[in-house]
């Protein structure tokens, strides 16, 4: 069998020529970098050697210590600072508790049944007389609102009790009582407990609604069909238990200077918490 295609030759010139090559793309001119060339890069891990576009933008902010105590007493330990830091916290929240305790807000416990139902005291105590809560409750009082706003009728208040209180019923101090005659005004229980209200420039008496005392709580036998004068600047109190309450009935009534707060939250026990 013979080979149809025969020996290989080259192609000779007058052949078709081969494919020309297509040009190489044209790219910047580059620089060349290596021994001997010049180059507006250094090398790596040198400074530049010129200056770069971006050297003439502003530096970014420097980092600051977020330690305060760092900045001003740099010579201190870290050990130190955090010790200083943890006292001057805690110093800083007593300081808030106290200003709050003080100007805006202090707790009290209800010790006595005087405020019952509204406000329970805890049976089985040295007082407990008509108590019918398990625990006293703890409430909070308001003291920067009387800065800002007069005391109205209804409102249970915090007071420091005038020196009769003492011998009236055998106790004073911090008293929790409800405003019941404000300056100017008469009061007058008549003989089933009711109280009656009669204003500075009135003659006739009105009866005052009261659906905070119990019926069962009302009637007591020493003040019915008793009236009192209120003087100005003077509040009178009463408490919503009215046979067990000792109140303005017994030792007059409490001058304005003499209120703390206005009791309007009840934060224990956590069955009673609530606005009042």
């Amino acid at each position: 069998m013979s080979d149809d295609w025969g020996p290989w030759e080259p192609p000779k010139d007058d052949d078709e020529p081969p494919e020309e090559t297509p040009p190489a793309p044209a790219f910047p001119d580059w620089p060349v970098v290596g021994p001997g060339s010049s180059s507006q890069y250094s090398p790596y891990g040198q400074p530049p050697t010129e200056p770069r576009p971006w050297d003439d933008f502003p530096p970014g902010p420097t980092h600051r210590s977020r330690d305060p105590l760092g900045r001003f007493f740099p010579g201190l330990s870290r050990g130190t600072r955090v010790t200083i830091d943890w006292f001057l916290t805690i110093a800083g929240a007593v300081l808030i508790v106290l200003a709050l305790k003080e100007w805006v807000v202090n707790p009290y416990r209800i010790p006595t049944s005087s405020m019952e139902p509204t406000l329970n005291c805890a049976k089985g105590g040295p007082n407990s007389q008509g108590c019918l809560g398990d625990s006293s409750d703890r409430v909070l009082a308001c003291r920067i609102c009387l800065d800002f706003s007069s005391p109205s009728r209804g409102d249970i208040v915090v007071f420091n009790t005038p020196s009769k209180a003492a011998v009236a019923c055998g106790d004073a101090g911090t008293f929790v009582k409800r405003i019941i005659g404000l300056p100017g005004e008469t009061v007058k229980e008549d003989d089933k407990g009711f109280i009656w209200i009669r204003g500075p420039n009135s003659k006739t008496f009105r009866k005052l609604n009261e659906p905070y005392v119990p019926a069962s709580r009302r009637v007591g036998d020493q003040h019915t069909n008793t009236e009192w004068h209120v003087p100005k600047g003077d509040y009178f109190m009463m408490g919503d238990n009215r046979a067990e309450s000792c109140d303005s009935r017994s030792w007059g009534p409490v001058p304005r200077n003499d209120l703390i707060g206005t009791v309007f939250f009840v934060y224990w026990p956590p069955d009673r918490i609530g606005f009042k």
